[in-house]
């Protein structure tokens, strides 16, 4: 459905949810296949797990014909969906055309189109074959005065891993027999503090929507899509992080309302607006309910909410104008800007943002400057980073990072291999050859590599 599918391309394809549905719709509208353009997958915004009969049948004739009997359950499996509100009003998300394979579509599909594709049609295969069958081997080791235990597992059938392939190694313990004995080669010692809970992804904010009840299918990638282009949240390493912003925002709209800004207030009303189109309830005074109380909340925020917009005077002339400094937030922090402002457009950085601007924006590098004398810093510009001398703006030489045909005769300390200098969005680094298997990296340092 169109949750799990956002959720597993998130994970699997690195998809956002935006694109996910984008790439989805192209699909579902039409693209070219050998008997001309067709839609190749069902609707896309669904919250239903149901599949139609002749689906059901054409895929057990598929799986039958390709595996074999032992891979086909007795009978069809069945789904239903276990969260608040489903509305099931159409199947679930599968190909239209088996026939389609993905080795077929290669030819026919965009690159984005074919991983997502396959993706579906693999889950819809798999979901009507039988399930994997595990062996789970555990092993406890008696001693003086401990016991040990080590746990494994082998797989004895693939199942629909078969299709998908298995993702899980089997990790396989030696063949013992009770009683036999056993010698301690090593004994390693580990310590583990407690972690705070990981942050969101967009895979796992979009589950916990759903198990919430709140929004519908259409709805959950517009949501992410909104949080992130009004700098609410920003995403990175696929982790949801909230700005400074999102918490001022929050905190003014809980204080003033709370009766809205609530877990439960959207799935509340998901499920009044059900019982509406089910007939059980009058939509006129759902409406009247709801909208005479909260239009009385707005014009009372409207005269005690402060407005973000709202600037804090800071006693100092403008050195263009001399009118008032103020300090004011942005999307990117604070800054202070001249009141006097569309016509003076005098601002300058925070101090504090400044200095750790300047620090950051600079490294030391250990090289002199062969105009001045002075040390060289490591500097980011749009075309990556370059030397610098720290005598700027009195002496402005600088000087390229050539990163071309640069080996280390140190090997890589992980696998032996050769490092070289390769270079990112970030600044050259050095990697191991044999990536990825060996993902060694290392931070450049101009001298000290020779």
């Amino acid at each position: 459905m169109t949750s799990t599918l956002q959720q597993t391309a998130s994970s699997k394809l690195g998809f956002t949810p935006k694109k996910t549905m984008m790439v989805a719709q192209a699909l579902y509208e039409g693209v070219k296949t050998p008997s001309g353009t067709s839609g190749v997958i069902t609707y896309m915004r669904t919250d239903s797990l149901n599949l139609a009969h002749e689906a059901l049948s054409a895929v057990r004739g598929v799986i039958e014909s390709r595996f074999g009997k032992k891979y086909l359950p007795d009978e069809p499996k069945v789904y239903t969906k276990k969260a608040k509100g489903a509305q099931e009003a159409h199947e679930a998300i599968r190909p239209t055309m088996l026939q389609f394979t993905p080795e077929v579509a290669a030819s026919f599909l965009k690159p984005d189109e074919i991983k997502l594709y396959r993706l579906i049609y693999e889950r819809f295969m798999a979901c009507q074959m039988n399930d994997a069958v595990f062996e789970q081997q555990s092993i406890i080791f008696s001693g003086k005065e401990n016991e040990y235990r080590a746990s494994g597992r082998k797989l004895i059938f693939d199942g629909f891993y078969a299709l998908t392939g298995a993702e899980d190694k089997d990790k396989l313990l030696p063949s013992l027999k009770e009683g036999e004995g056993a010698e301690i080669q090593k004994i390693k010692q580990e310590q583990h503090f407690t972690e705070p809970p990981a942050r969101y992804s967009e895979a796992a904010l979009i589950k916990k929507l759903e198990s919430e009840g709140i929004g519908r299918p259409s709805t959950y990638a517009p949501t992410i899509a909104t949080l992130s282009n009004r700098t609410y949240v920003t995403i990175e390493k696929k982790q949801i992080i909230p700005t400074e912003m999102a918490f001022t925002v929050t905190e003014i709209l809980e204080k003033n309302f709370a009766n809205i800004v609530n877990v439960s207030f959207t799935a509340n009303m998901e499920e009044k607006l059900d019982e509406v189109a089910e007939g059980q309830n009058d939509w006129q005074k759902l409406l009247s309910d709801f909208y005479f109380p909260f239009l009385e909340q707005v014009e009372e925020g409207k005269e005690k909410i402060i407005s973000l917009k709202v600037a804090k005077p800071l006693g100092h002339a403008c050195p263009k104008c001399g009118e008032e400094l103020l300090l004011r937030s942005g999307r990117f922090g604070e800054f202070i800007a001249c009141s006097g402002f569309p016509k003076c457009k005098y601002t300058e950085q925070v101090e504090g943002d400044k200095e750790d601007k300047e620090q950051s924006s600079s490294e030391s590098t250990h090289e002199i400057c062969d105009k001045c004398g002075k040390e060289m810093v490591l500097k980011s510009g749009r075309n990556g980073q370059f030397l610098a001398c720290s005598g700027y703006p009195e002496c402005k030489n600088t000087k390229s990072i050539n990163i071309e045909e640069k080996t280390s005769e140190t090997p890589c300390p992980e696998c032996g291999g050769k490092i070289s200098l390769k270079n990112s969005r970030r600044g050259p680094f050095w990697g191991c050859e044999n990536y990825p298997k060996c993902k060694f990296i290392s931070k450049f340092e101009p001298t000290t590599i020779k």
